[in-house]
């Protein structure tokens, strides 16, 4: 993506924010959530708004939408001036109205947004049908057309599809063609590539910029990666507690930021020079998968296939001590891989040496002795750790169950507890009282309570803010400093794999197209598909930590305010 030089001083001002509070509702002597905000974006403008999760971002877009949760928070001051329509004043009929029609919002999470039961194209219909007069003809021909500009692929199709037969990249391309349908003034895009691998992350951007270039759009984009923001963005907010701490055009936030925080930031986002390399222990692997196979489906009386061959032919081996990192795009193969190791699943073929035993077809009652060894740290810690169960019994239970005394577990948990940076107190709460990258450090204390030889972490950290997963990372460094763990490193992220891996196996379609060590694979890529993956990171063409462009860098001035 070339990185753009605009004057946008001449083009007029879509939204004007001024003195913005939001507060609890009946608290009013509670802090504000928000504390007076300020914000400006002009016709054809890429605003950023950044900043940590708690900093205010998502709650500032939903304000401006009007879609504050009722009897939680509330405006207590301030305006909010859409081209002269002022949002904090509006009554329910005018916001539902502005909605779509002037204003429209690409949320995070496009399977959360969409309704499950609906086909997609009745619901890019159904924003036609409440805001416009079209007949059904009209409306369905405009549905495909606004399909077709955000590039899907056999549009008729995918008309008749539910959100659930879309893969990420084509359930958020519904989303921004159900948000410009009907060519609002401004669009707010928040956090809309976090959950997407990077290829398709660029896709999508890259799909804004041209939507923007076409209609005219001024664009509220909300992110915590300033590597994202260095690729898209005209002018930037930086958000901290609920307070504007700086704002910039772009160039100049990057090369001379002004706030800690904000340099916090920058110098938290992963670039692409690997670790270190580290000394290959001459201990015998921990790990040796050998030519592993994994088919879904396939066979059958009445409908014969050979099914889906999700892996094929995978082969590496990992010491203890070291990293491996699998990387790859959505599909490629790198989760069931650490499924199949872990068995959660059963592989079809092939062979999976965990501590010198073959684990792959062993019964699930000849496998329970070696469950101890391998233990796994998955996306979603709130998801992976039980809502109704304290701390201190989640890093308890694996122990106990393997006849470990209740009271030594309990304190082994407490000694975890200080390992991971959580005070020692916070056994007796539960999950939901912890923010994400808390969760995430209490559900790497729980793996590591079982003293495995073998870490597997499935994207571990790529849900979180990029200050929290430098966090993390650094806690999985020392983890494995501590016990010489042996680590299978999956994510969809060249630079996070960068920093944290030994040697890297890239993987597509299921299969295994290059391995060796991060430094050769990273620096001389051989396969086109690793080329195209470090292509697609983005902010590769900036030295965050140093705040420079990299030698070779397209021109990026951000624009005029």
């Amino acid at each position: 993506m070339e990185f753009r030089s605009r004057d946008l001083s001449d083009r007029p001002q879509v939204l004007k924010i001024r003195n913005l509070k939001v507060g609890l509702s009946g608290r009013p002597d509670a802090a504000p959530v928000l504390d007076g905000i300020d914000i400006d974006i002009r016709a054809g403008e890429t605003h950023c708004l950044v900043g940590e999760s708690g900093s205010g971002k998502s709650v500032t877009s939903l304000a401006v939408m009007g879609l504050l949760p009722k009897d939680a928070l509330e405006v207590t001051g301030g305006i909010i001036d859409l081209e002269g329509f002022e949002i904090t004043a509006a009554s329910h009929a005018q916001m539902r109205d502005l909605r779509a029609r002037r204003i429209a919002m690409i949320f995070q999470e496009p399977m959360t947004a969409l309704n499950p039961v609906l086909r997609v194209g009745e619901q890019i219909e159904e924003v036609l049908n409440m805001h416009t007069d079209l007949s059904a003809a009209e409306a369905k021909a405009r549905t495909l057309d606004i399909m077709e500009q955000v590039h899907l692929p056999d549009v008729q199709r995918i008309y008749q599809a539910f959100p659930h037969q879309l893969s990420g990249g084509q359930r958020q391309r519904i989303m921004i063609a159900m948000a410009l349908v009907l060519d609002p003034d401004l669009l707010i895009a928040d956090e809309p590539t976090t959950a997407l691998d990077v290829t398709t992350q660029l896709q999508i951007l890259k799909l804004i910029e041209e939507m923007q270039e076409r209609h005219g759009t001024a664009v509220l984009f909300i992110t915590h990666d300033m590597g994202v923001v260095a690729e898209i963005a005209d002018t930037v907010s930086v958000m901290q507690k609920g307070r504007i701490v700086e704002r910039a055009p772009i160039r100049e936030l990057l090369t001379a930021p002004r706030e800690d925080y904000t340099r916090k930031l920058l110098t938290a986002v992963p670039n692409l020079a690997p670790r270190p390399a580290r000394a290959m222990p001459a201990d015998t692997p921990v790990l040796d998968v050998a030519r592993l196979e994994m088919t879904y489906g396939g066979g059958g009386w009445f409908r014969p296939s050979e099914g889906v061959r999700a892996a094929r032919d995978v082969t590496f081996a990992i010491r203890p001590g070291r990293t491996l990192g699998i990387v790859g795009e959505s599909g490629s193969g790198k989760s069931t891989v650490a499924r199949c190791i872990m068995r959660l699943i059963d592989p079809t073929g092939g062979e999976v040496r965990v501590a010198g035993t073959e684990i792959s077809r062993l019964s699930r009652s000849r496998l329970r002795p070696h469950r101890k060894h391998l233990q796994i740290v998955f996306q979603d810690p709130y998801r992976s750790l039980n809502p109704r169960w304290t701390v201190a019994r989640s890093l308890c239970e694996g122990p106990i169950n393997f006849g470990t005394p209740r009271a030594e577990a309990m304190a082994r948990a407490a000694e975890l507890m200080e390992l991971v940076d959580l005070p020692r107190d916070a056994l007796d709460r539960y999950p939901h009282q912890f923010s994400g990258g808390q969760r995430q450090r209490i559900a790497i204390a729980r793996a590591v309570a079982m003293k495995p030889d073998l870490l597997v972490a499935d994207e571990a950290v790529s849900a979180l803010d990029v200050s929290v997963q430098a966090q993390v990372l650094d806690l999985l460094d020392d983890v494995q400093a501590r016990f010489g763990i042996a680590m299978l490193f999956i994510t969809h992220d060249l630079r996070v794999a960068a920093q944290i891996c030994d040697e890297v196996v890239v993987m597509q379609k299921g299969e295994v197209v290059e391995q060796g060590a991060a430094a050769d694979v990273l620096s001389r890529p051989r396969h086109e598909y690793t080329r195209s993956l470090i292509e697609a990171a983005p902010g590769r063409h900036w030295d965050f930590a140093n705040f420079r462009a990299l030698e070779g860098a397209p021109r990026h001035q951000g624009a005029t305010a």
